[in-house]
């Protein structure tokens, strides 16, 4: 039995299914899906889909982000349908459904990226633009390949304590270190307007950099927002970015795992939850076409610190998609005096 759910009228008249109503089915019961909304095949017309994706083979350290997409739809059941930081209700704006899982041939990479490019593409056609679940990174490419057959090149911002611009792994091209360095070459992202956000850790040599430069990438590192502060990160982003249409991709490890410590490479110094969600509140207003999380590892995230970020990372996302570009500034609902971008956004 379908429990009763809520029910709006959107911005064009159309009535829009919503979450299960948490005063009539208790959260922790019902069915499974991101912030318990409908299913696609529930609705008539999906405008926003939230797609899993839980492949995992392309990890060269720790493995199990194949359980991510369904551990963060159980982190997600507290999620409420209004969302006070951005003074918004998206599940009001537009229809926004779960469509499941998108299955990849775990012991062919190849052919997960074409099934996941193809998968998404038909989503695509019909219409729902995609705030996807991972899996690990290598899913950002054949996500990557499906927008840019709608948009061409696209910008990029890739949240991450790592570059993930890396040649190969034993040989292979296609890892989860290695996708954006494959999306350049395609030629499906705009070297004019790409940059990485939150990088910092070890690397290989100075290549790595050097390497990363030549594809056009700039780098505001996890101290970069500590020591300049959000306000000054965003600005830099937007200006980067324009009003180009812009996928914005983010590795749950782009957070120290103080805060996040269920992912397969973890990196000590990230960011905070607290100052991922406000960058991202931060792009309101641009031209988002999609959107990724990626490398949840549920094996080892205690106390489901990590499922619950990944969780308002996506409801975040969700939220700037379905405002759509051009957004007007919004503040938040509530707070002592407002936030840094309570008049920018």
């Amino acid at each position: 039995m379908d429990p009763e759910r809520v029910i709006r009228t959107g911005p064009d008249g159309r009535q829009l299914i919503g979450p299960v109503n948490a005063a009539k089915t208790p959260r922790w019961a019902g069915t499974g899906t991101f912030a318990r909304l409908p299913r696609t095949d529930q609705v008539e017309k999906t405008d926003i889909a939230v797609l899993g994706v839980p492949f995992d083979a392309g990890v060269s350290y720790r493995s199990g982000a194949r359980f991510g997409p369904n551990h963060v739809r159980e982190s997600s059941r507290l999620l409420r349908p209004f969302n006070p930081a951005q003074s918004a209700s998206p599940f009001a704006l537009c229809q926004v459904a779960d469509a499941g899982d998108l299955i990849g041939n775990p012991f062919d990479i190849g052919e997960a990226i074409e099934s996941i490019a193809a998968g998404a593409s038909e989503l695509m056609s019909a219409g729902s633009r995609l705030v996807t679940i991972g899996g690990d990174h290598t899913i950002a490419l054949p996500l990557l390949r499906a927008n840019h057959a709608v948009h061409g090149p696209v910008a990029l911002l890739h949240f991450d304590a790592h570059l993930d611009t890396w040649d190969t792994y034993f040989g292979a091209e296609y890892t989860h270190g290695t996708p954006f360095r494959r999306a350049h070459e395609e030629g499906l992202i705009d070297p004019e307007a790409v940059m990485h956000v939150g990088t910092r850790g070890p690397l290989y040599g100075p290549e790595d950099l050097e390497d990363d430069e030549r594809f056009g990438f700039g780098i505001v590192s996890s101290a970069d927002v500590m020591r300049r502060g959000v306000d000054a990160v965003v600005a830099v982003l937007r200006e980067k970015v324009g009003d180009r249409p812009l996928y914005v991709s983010l590795d749950i490890d782009v957070m120290d795992p103080a805060h996040a410590p269920g992912t397969g490479t973890p990196e000590a110094g990230g960011m905070t939850s607290r100052e991922v969600l406000e960058i991202l509140r931060g792009l309101r207003g641009l031209n988002i076409v999609g959107c990724d999380v990626v490398e949840v590892s549920p094996a080892y995230d205690h106390a489901e610190l990590t499922g619950t970020a990944a969780a308002h990372v996506v409801y975040e996302m969700i939220t700037l998609v379905a405002l759509g570009p051009g957004a007007a500034p919004g503040g938040p609902a509530y707070g002592i005096s407002g936030n840094a971008y309570g008049e920018a956004r």
